[in-house]
């Protein structure tokens, strides 16, 4: 099969010839990207969570010592996948667990693997920072009124905090839609890795790249776009009515009791009130006189 001379008759014969092969490894891709970004949120959730849960002196001695030997796991595991590339970690696992461990894994399961618990090390600081960055005085109001640690973790602080780090989600899942690129090193056959298989058939680059760089930026943007509109849903409406079924409740804002007129406690409205009758009481004056 004859290769067209000129760069955009390459595009087409590309397309052409392998572009269902490229759309397989970049559906591949997303696959690959989605599942270990949610798995990496969920390791990520666990060990920020669990890193905060604070080493009190009224603990018991078993309780302070498995704390702090889960906190230093913990901070060893997220100092290694933060300071190892991803792809010495895929080769690791792949090649190396097979090696010493005799435990042979599928490309994809060590796919998914890799990038879960890449993904995880990131998030457990981001979901730690988001939690921190909650007022303290939520806290300390939650475990006034009797919420154990869990409790307050679950139902005050991290549906604030997920707010908070939504932005961090967003932009790992676009890292790992860019990164997978890497496990192309155990031969994992997503969009980069068939993209240079095209190339090295027609010695392409160029033309081949090209194409990739556009279906890299298409999913990015398409992703980036899709969570910037998650977050403003998350964010809610800019204005809110206050809930007036309540017996209690007043559009006010002011407390409602049987017997009490809201308006006769507010000193403006009386006074604006007072104003209002004394211009009636002259204008009917003036008009009686004129009668």
């Amino acid at each position: 099969m004859k290769l067209p001379a000129d760069f955009f008759g390459r595009i087409i014969f590309i397309l052409q010839n392998y572009g269902s092969s490229m759309l397989e490894g970049a559906g591949r891709t997303l696959i690959i990207a989605l599942v270990g970004t949610a798995i990496g949120c969920v390791i990520g959730f666990v060990c920020g969570v669990v890193k905060t849960i604070p080493i009190e002196k009224n603990d018991g001695a078993l309780k302070r010592v498995l704390l702090r030997a889960v906190h230093a796991i913990i901070d060893i595991y997220v100092e290694v996948f933060r300071g190892t590339p991803m792809m010495v970690q895929a080769m690791f696992i792949y090649y190396g667990v097979a090696k010493v461990f005799g435990l042979v894994m599928s490309m994809w399961f060590a796919a998914f693997f890799v990038v879960s618990i890449n993904t995880g090390a990131y998030m457990a600081e981001t979901v730690r920072g988001g939690i921190l960055s909650i007022d303290p005085g939520q806290t300390e109001g939650a475990k006034a009124i009797g919420m154990t640690h869990t409790q307050t973790m679950l139902n005050v602080i991290i549906p604030q905090a997920l707010r908070n780090i939504m932005p961090q989600i967003g932009n790992n899942l676009i890292i790992n839609i860019k990164d997978t690129c890497v496990l192309s090193a155990i031969s994992v056959v997503e969009l980069f890795f068939a993209s240079r298989s095209v190339a090295g058939t027609y010695y392409v680059y160029f033309e081949t790249f090209t194409i990739t760089m556009v279906m890299y930026l298409i999913m990015t943007v398409f992703f980036s776009r899709l969570l910037l509109w998650f977050e403003r849903k998350m964010d809610g409406p800019a204005n809110y009515d206050l809930a007036t079924t309540d017996q209690l409740a007043h559009t006010s804002g002011m407390y409602s009791h049987p017997g009490i007129d809201p308006d006769s406690t507010n000193p403006d409205l009386r006074e604006r009130q007072r104003s209002k009758e004394l211009s009636e009481s002259v204008f009917r004056g003036t008009r009686t006189r004129e009668g």
